[in-house]
């Protein structure tokens, strides 16, 4: 009796492993569009068509802002965005960084800049263990992995500074 629960036991936990594996498995914008509170940044991933370079091998750091996010920049604004392709364009690749850079790597460059995948560099601080980028966003969930990369989420639109 005890060897047949043992085996059942054995046989639940071995099935389960592919399933926390699929999860790791999905990319960034998978992973997005999965977790739900990304609606108007996966919108803008496509609007400005990106996803293939999100969906490609990376590795990169994404700093997803959440639909509450995108609701303080204003819904104008948002749909001015949404047609200006260029524009959202480079907002979007603003929040995102080339390589795989952890929380804990993050909070190592606290006072530095880190350069975009847009060309420009965003502050990094970290005030109370938080980290903020540009002063302004917090970084209120961090370290998604993906399959090409890591997602932090942050709660404000961050913006590139201008030329």
């Amino acid at each position: 009796m005890f060897t047949r629960a043992l085996c059942a036991a054995f046989a639940a936990t071995v099935l389960s492993i592919p399933a926390l594996r699929a999860d790791d498995a999905k990319d960034i914008v998978d992973t997005a569009v999965g977790a739900g509170s990304f609606k108007t940044l996966v919108a803008a991933v496509k609007a400005a068509e990106l996803v293939d370079t999100l969906k490609g091998k990376g590795p990169f750091t994404v700093f997803a802002p959440t639909d509450a996010a995108f609701e303080k920049v204003g819904k104008e604004k948002i749909e001015e965005l949404l047609k200006d392709k260029k524009a959202l364009a480079a907002i979007l690749t603003y929040h995102v960084i080339a390589g795989k850079v952890m929380a804990e790597d993050a909070i190592k460059l606290d006072g530095k800049a880190a350069k975009t995948v847009n060309g420009k560099k965003v502050e990094i601080s970290v005030k109370d263990g938080k980290v903020y980028l540009n002063g302004k966003a917090a970084v209120i969930k961090a370290d998604i992995k993906t399959s090409n990369g890591v997602i932090h989420v942050i709660d404000t639109v961050i913006l590139p500074p201008s030329e």
